[in-house]
């Protein structure tokens, strides 16, 4: 049987597990430079506040609601992750993390997987103070949608739900939606909705064929699973990315050249520590620069500057060159920028690339990447930089509703004061 983890509202109950007074209050989470929801409490969302609001566009409802904010505290939210995930291993050494609140879990033959759904969710909030919803079902898919029934309804199942039977297989598929099936995507909802499927039931009655020409094999993969045979195994380990990027929102809008250029160096030289971290290197930067769209008196610009390089690289000194010949084409003077980024492309394993007879990069840059990268690791940061970024500024988000980073900082620890009698 496989079962799926997952935090309930779970920067909100992050916040929660360490100042009670929010319990049972409405709570928004702000992005980056807290410009919009990214996470709200079940209060929040039935006070109407979307996914994705603008904080500017709200902010009356949520001073008349009385909504509580607070600005994203990654540091804390990391950290609680990584704590949920570690707990998860007592009950099953097979555990795959899908995101930083879900956990897929391979569990160990039981005669009661109602008592193990009822223990994960006991023991990782009295552990860590966040309430989770628990699916348990024979495949992935499965547990996905049982895990929708113990959201959907907390009172019925106290969440957590098992589907142990055929007859409740077949029963949770009639009443799942086809838009609400894991993995299924906008292009197959509508898909499966031309071709007359609604529910996830009717999708199972599909041929086999007609699934694996019009939906590839990942598709009858998904199929296979919600009938209940297991096709969708877990993932041993974390998948390389595909793609690397480092993009920020400016705490202030800049004009001037040599700022967006130290910014462009700060961006192309963090993806380039993310490369070597994962052991790749890339073929195509990417540069790109906006300005503030939400200024109607300015006219609005965005532009973007692709190059392919000349061979694969992960160096830093190579990418940032690449990076600001891209800056170079789309800057334009008196514009107010308040958005760029560097995405790096064409992926590869550093250790499968194709050397070039005339073009192989200078191997002085490997020795010189991995001693910038021991020494940044020595001292807690990057105190190794290149000559255009500017050596003592560090980008800050706006940040004026951030809590204590109670975990990770130990000024920020919570302490008792507790009398004498």
């Amino acid at each position: 049987m496989y079962a799926i983890i997952d935090c309930n509202s779970f920067f909100a109950s992050c916040e929660r597990a360490f100042d009670p007074e929010l319990i049972d209050k409405p709570l928004a989470i702000l992005s980056n430079n807290d410009g919009c929801v990214i996470s709200r409490s079940r209060e929040a969302k039935a006070l109407g506040i979307p996914m994705g609001a603008p904080l500017f566009k709200y902010k009356e409802i949520i001073t008349q609601k009385n909504i509580q904010i607070r600005s994203s505290n990654y540091s804390l939210y990391g950290d609680m992750s990584e704590r949920v995930m570690k707990l998860l291993e007592n009950f099953s050494p097979e555990v795959e993390i899908y995101s930083i609140d879900e956990a897929f879990l391979k569990l160990p033959e039981s005669d009661d997987y109602q008592k193990i759904g009822f223990s994960i969710k006991n023991y990782i909030y009295q552990c860590t103070g966040i309430p989770v919803s628990v699916g348990i079902a024979p495949t992935k898919a499965l547990s996905k949608a049982a895990n929708n029934i113990a959201k959907k309804f907390p009172k019925k199942t106290d969440g957590y739900y098992v589907i142990d039977t055929d007859t409740k297989r077949i029963k949770l598929l009639k009443w799942l939606p086809v838009k609400d099936i894991w993995g299924i995507g906008f292009g197959n909802t509508k898909r499966l909705q031309l071709k007359g499927a609604q529910t996830a039931y009717e999708f199972t009655k599909l041929t086999d064929d007609w699934v694996k020409r019009n939906m590839s094999i990942v598709g009858l993969r998904l199929k296979k699973d919600l009938e209940g045979e297991p096709t969708i195994l877990l993932e041993d380990e974390l998948q390389n990315k595909k793609a690397i990027a480092t993009t920020r929102s400016f705490e202030f809008t800049f004009s001037d050249k040599e700022n967006m250029k130290e910014r462009i160096a700060t961006f192309a030289s963090r993806c380039a520590e993310k490369l070597r971290m994962q052991n790749s290197s890339c073929n195509i930067v990417l540069v790109y620069l906006r300005s503030d769209r939400n200024k109607r008196a300015d006219s609005h610009y965005s532009a973007k500057r692709l190059l392919t390089l000349p061979h694969a690289t992960n160096s830093t000194l190579v990418i940032n060159q690449y990076a600001q010949k891209a800056l170079k084409d789309i800057y334009k003077p008196g514009i107010k920028y308040k958005r760029a980024g560097v995405i790096l492309m064409g992926l590869i394993k550093t250790n499968a690339l194709q050397l070039d007879l005339f073009k192989n990069e200078d191997p002085k840059h490997k020795q010189l990447m991995a001693t910038m990268d021991a020494l940044n690791e020595k001292y807690h940061g990057r105190k190794i930089k290149l000559g255009n970024q500017d050596l003592q500024r560090t980008w800050k988000m706006r940040q004026a509703h951030l809590s204590p980073e109670y975990t990770t900082k130990f000024s920020d620890i919570i302490t008792l004061n507790c009398k004498t009698i």
